[in-house]
């Protein structure tokens, strides 16, 4: 399948805050054609990160069955997003108004349809919209009992990947409602209270093949170092668990204790997470050579919960990023007189993240979310590279910084969420050069050779020129 070309976005259309059933104005209605080209562009570009709707030769059998106008047209809508003259207005009206329309059940395709709508407007920096909307999906699901075992063979019609569909659209709800509780820093992480015992997801291959094995517990994953059955689950599951222990990091800013007795019993299940992946989980690449989406965001999740375990004891004075505010607000930290291991450990997470925008494929392929992971990482990047003296060593920080801020520009295309924070992060790199220039000009760092002087100022010159094509 060819890429479908972005389209332009008009923001003002798009603008949700308005109630998008009132009769005040109808938008005209995209063509069938238009329709199904947002629907094959949901599955090529927007499902491979999010993959728990049925697989689109399955959905196209069952919408020959039954009517699915509300989760049809949310897939539509996002799919919008990425082809040209798609009247994108016009489905985000239409996806609202069904998604709230009495006439449709209240059942688990609706819980789909919302799911996908709220990760969406998150993405178009509607946040606080996809919130409620997310939290509407999770107080249905909660309902119907989409958090116990039997919900899926009661409701999957003896489809077997109808059934694999509900326990995906179960952990995809845990997995979206723990990323926006921790990327954005205003919610909490509900589900991480629930009591759940739904089986676990296959590989994306046999659920696109409609090869649905008999599915794991989280149980059976959480004791598989002590059963002796070496087992690997499926690169689902690790995005389960990696977002499971963003949980205990936010459990763990709640509580009163503090110090670094209850960080390092954190840290324990986040460098477990890293040594217990069998082999065949600690590369990115398939076996037909293309990215694990899923597994990518296992790494990006327990990178990022590194940095949001250790920031706090890191000895990283996080003043220079205090306006990078696109994804969450500022958190103040204040540097120390030594360096230590949090500030390692933080640095460590924070360049693996650019390390993984080198991955061999379309960053518009990754979940909207990683755009605030990596503007964490560049905010890490930022502080660093505030406080050192212009000169050789400095260069690793300015080239992840290069990365991060491409990645975000190249994000932007789609999602306005990464072009807001490409701009702060972007404009953030800009200050911290000229401050440093300022002040090597001024002599400030008197042990700073002419020869060091010249050779750092012409490659800053070089980079902030590259910064202000971008």
């Amino acid at each position: 399948m060819q890429v479908l070309p972005p389209g332009p976005i008009d923001f003002q259309a798009l603008d949700l805050r308005q109630n998008l059933e009132s009769d005040r104005f109808t938008l005209p209605s995209p063509s069938p054609d238009i329709r199904q080209r947002c629907i094959d562009a949901f599955y090529y570009h927007f499902y491979p990160a999010h993959p728990f709707v049925l697989p689109q030769s399955s959905f196209s059998k069952l919408l020959a069955e039954k009517s699915l106008k509300h989760l049809e047209t949310a897939m539509q809508y996002i799919g919008s997003l990425y082809v040209a003259q798609s009247s994108i207005a016009a489905l985000s009206q239409e996806t609202e108004a069904s998604i709230y329309n009495s006439n449709y059940p209240q059942d688990a395709f609706k819980v789909q349809a919302m799911l996908a709508f709220a990760i969406a407007l998150d993405g178009l920096t509607y946040q606080e919209k996809a919130l409620q909307i997310l939290s509407d999906a999770t107080d249905l699901a909660l309902v119907l009992g989409m958090n116990k075992r039997d919900f899926a063979s009661m409701n999957g019609n003896e489809s077997a990947v109808l059934e694999e569909s509900w326990r995906r659209t179960w952990w995809e709800l845990f997995i979206i409602d723990g990323m926006i509780a921790g990327v954005h820093q205003k919610s909490s992480f509900r589900l991480m209270e629930v009591a759940v015992n739904v089986g676990l997801p296959c590989e994306e291959n046999e659920y696109r093949l409609e090869c649905i094995p008999f599915y794991s517990s989280i149980s059976d994953f959480d004791d598989e170092t002590f059963d002796g059955m070496n087992i690997s689950y499926s690169s689902f599951t690790y995005r389960i668990a990696a977002i499971r222990n963003m949980g205990k990091v936010l459990q763990s800013q709640k509580t009163s204790r503090t110090g670094g007795d209850i960080v390092d019993k954190v840290d324990a299940h986040l460098v477990n997470w890293r040594l217990h992946l069998p082999d065949t989980k600690k590369t990115f690449i398939t076996s037909d050579n293309q990215v694990d989406e899923m597994l990518f965001q296992a790494h990006m999740i327990t990178e990022a919960s590194t940095i949001l375990l250790h920031r706090e004891l890191a000895q990283l004075d996080s003043t220079a990023s205090r306006n990078i505010t696109s994804c969450a607000p500022h958190h103040p930290t204040t540097s120390g007189p030594t360096y230590n291991t949090h500030t390692a450990k933080i640095r460590q997470s924070a360049q693996s993240i650019s390390k993984m925008i080198t991955l061999p494929t379309p960053l518009i392929n990754h979940t909207h979310f990683v755009t605030c992971i990596i503007t964490l990482a560049s905010i890490v990047h930022l502080s660093s590279w505030s406080t050192l003296m212009p000169n050789i060593q400095d260069d690793d920080f300015k080239q992840q910084l290069r990365l991060n801020i491409g990645g975000l520009k190249k994000i932007g295309e789609i999602w306005p969420s990464a072009s807001m924070s490409f701009v702060q992060v972007k404009g953030i790199a800009e200050e911290i050069y000229k401050a440093k220039k300022k002040a090597v000009e001024a002599r400030i760092w008197t042990n700073f050779t002419d020869e060091g002087f010249m050779r750092s100022m012409i490659e800053d010159q070089s980079i902030m020129e590259e910064f202000q094509l971008l």
